[in-house]
């Protein structure tokens, strides 16, 4: 098969204000607090048997990327055309840095062996779910916040995150629509 990628969309030139979506403060406020929650969580998984870096990473450094990550969602730092044509990948509004430690998280599981596998697996559907949502984000604002994308994502997180006991209700479950499109799976 065959993958054709379209050029991304032009951005407005830089005199044009950027206009928000509709919902998108509360889409955002929504992430940020799931971040929050997410990176909680992680702060609360339990220390390794002898003090370590990947151990000291693991209550540090990583819950920080989580929360910063969903944190700093940025819907005008997404993929664009330049005026010379070159097409620019946009970062969602997160910083490499950021990014980065989500991605390590994978190479890191073999190595916090004093988790449960079932904490494993939490702690991969996290920083998934957060990297997840910074390349919508970047690639897809306006699916992100108007097709309650992004709430998906918070809900997801929001579910590997949960403590032992009933799950956190996903960003925007207030709003039916949200509520329906999570549902149906749109």
């Amino acid at each position: 098969m065959t993958l054709s990628h379209l050029p991304a969309p032009a951005r407005p030139p830089d005199d044009v204000p950027f206009e928000p979506w509709e919902g998108q403060d509360v889409a955002l406020a929504g992430a940020a607090a799931a971040g929050r929650r997410a990176a909680a969580w992680v702060r609360t998984l339990p220390a390794p048997p002898l003090p370590g870096p990947v151990g000291a990473w693991l209550a540090r450094e990583l819950p920080d990327a989580i929360e910063a990550a969903m944190g700093d969602l940025d819907p005008e730092e997404c993929d664009h055309m330049a005026p010379d044509g070159r097409v620019v990948d946009g970062n969602g509004g997160v910083d490499a840095g950021t990014v980065s430690t989500l991605a390590a998280v994978p190479g890191v599981l073999s190595e916090v062996d004093w988790l449960a596998p079932g904490q494993q697996v939490r702690l991969l559907a996290v920083a998934a779910a957060v990297s997840g949502a910074v390349r919508l984000i970047a690639q897809d604002p306006g699916g992100a916040i108007l097709h309650g994308l992004l709430a998906r994502l918070c809900a997801v997180l929001d579910h590997a995150a949960r403590p032992d006991g009933a799950a956190w209700a996903p960003a925007g479950a207030g709003d039916p629509g949200v509520a329906q499109r999570i549902e149906h799976g749109f």
